[in-house]
């Protein structure tokens, strides 16, 4: 029988079980390997209030906390959310990682890089 895909949609080699986990989103249980996960970090507080926020406040320069939240999507959450793309039968075979997108800031030196 054919095999729609080189992993058969999972990333357990050498391992013949893996501890299920829970989506996030619905609750359904995954295999660990197969789950899409997502490291999201945003601010606590949304963009709108950050200025009212600093504004009023009595600390200068203090920089508002980051929310960490790591979320693990079944497939079918994470293709109707749009984490993820159906790709036709030969973009299955591409396995680069998509480009990544140049940061906003564009030429800000990085921690522990020089300035150019």
């Amino acid at each position: 029988m054919t095999k729609k895909r080189r992993n058969n949609g999972r990333a357990n080699k050498g391992r013949g079980h893996v501890e299920p986990i829970r989506c996030s989103n619905c609750g359904r249980s995954v295999p660990k390997d197969k789950a899409i996960k997502r490291f999201i970090v945003r601010n606590i507080v949304e963009t709108a209030a950050i200025r009212d926020i600093v504004e009023s406040s009595v600390y200068v320069d203090y920089h508002l906390p980051k929310i960490y939240i790591k979320v693990q999507y079944c497939i079918s959450c994470a293709i109707h959310s749009h984490v993820v793309r159906v790709r036709s039968r030969e973009a299955r075979k591409i396995r680069d990682p998509p480009p990544k997108f140049p940061q906003r800031g564009g030429n800000a030196a990085k921690p522990g890089q020089k300035a150019q």
